[in-house]
């Protein structure tokens, strides 16, 4: 029993979260979870240790799989936006006979084809995809996380990537404006200037900017949303923009992946964002590939609801490649 049981985790800029995954049965149950957002953690040792303090487990598992939002290296990542460091070589030391590190995207797309239609919510047309062709997948949380399941007839590899970190590249005459104001911010403006919680925050200054407003609010992304919806100008015109945006990234990368399985969208904000990319231009400005609209106008474009996503994929992970002792 003890080595069917994978501490999981789901460790990112601004949460910790963790579970005890039980390999021997399917569906996978997931017990014990816990999300440890407070950010007075100074290491990840220590979220690791006041997890164990805080659940009752009545076996401590001997096998650790964390999906961590940076990329993992050599069994070791810096969170891009936390200062920890975490390693494989700190879990053993932490008493796991076991450890796998995985970024957590790569996390996602080990968990894309085990789950199921009630796991995902179609945003745009109803389409079947290619059941042998590669998957994006994708999203905005603290930062903008991309990878790919690389698919070729009976092979899939989940690969890791850094897509978040890709020059934006604008559409409109509004957004070239955009991209002036964050190049002037932060020399290269990456998708992730935008699309992401801080994103939000920078598109919000910069339009304000763009509209001559003087005294604009320094509000944080969920005031920003919650404004949006109750009909805000400006606060409406940030998530539509970021919306678009997000249409034009993800399109991008499904030619990049060749993803003709589909494109899976996860991370913390877009679930909470539905209605609007449901209802605004992400959908077209998706297919808006010139030559190759015919190609990603076949693609289906997905909602990932199942919370628990990132835990599957570290759990399936460190059994398809096992954890290293």
């Amino acid at each position: 029993m003890t080595n069917s049981l994978v501490l999981v985790g789901d460790v990112g800029g601004t949460h910790a979260r963790f579970a005890v995954a039980d390999l021997s049965k399917r569906p996978v149950p997931f017990h014990n979870r816990k999300d440890l957002a407070d950010a007075s953690f100074t290491s990840f040792a220590d979220a690791v240790e006041a997890y164990f303090s805080q659940v009752h487990v009545p076996e401590r598992p001997k096998i650790a799989a964390i999906a961590a939002a940076g990329p993992v290296i050599d069994g070791a990542v810096t969170l891009t936006n936390r200062n920890w460091r975490l390693s494989e070589d700190d879990l053993r030391g932490a008493g796991f006979e076991r450890a796998l590190l995985i970024n957590d995207f790569a996390a996602l797309a080990f968990s894309a084809t085990a789950l199921t239609p009630s796991d995902l919510r179609t945003i745009g047309p109803d389409l079947a995809g290619n059941a042998d062709a590669p998957i994006t997948i994708l999203g905005p949380g603290t930062g903008f996380g991309v990878s790919c399941l690389a698919r070729y007839r009976a092979h899939a590899v989940p690969m890791a990537t850094e897509g978040g970190h890709i020059g934006f590249s604008p559409v409109t005459p509004e957004e070239q404006d955009v991209l002036r104001i964050l190049q002037r911010k932060f020399g290269h403006a990456s998708v992730e200037r935008i699309l992401s919680g801080p994103g939000l925050e920078n598109l919000y200054a910069a339009l304000g900017e763009i509209a001559g407003v003087k005294q604009l609010d320094q509000i944080e992304a969920p005031e920003i949303q919650a404004r949006a919806e109750h009909g805000d100008p400006l606060a409406k015109s940030t998530l539509e923009m970021f919306c678009a945006i997000f249409g034009s990234v993800a399109g991008d990368l499904a030619l990049a992946h060749g993803a003709g399985g589909g494109v899976f969208i996860g991370g913390g904000i877009a679930a909470k964002i539905e209605r609007f990319l449901q209802s605004g231009k992400f959908r077209q400005r998706f297919e808006d590939k010139g030559r190759l609209s015919y190609f990603v106008k076949t693609i289906p474009t997905r909602l990932i609801l199942n919370k628990d996503a990132a835990f599957l994929g570290a759990a399936l992970a460190s059994q398809a490649f096992g954890a290293k002792d």
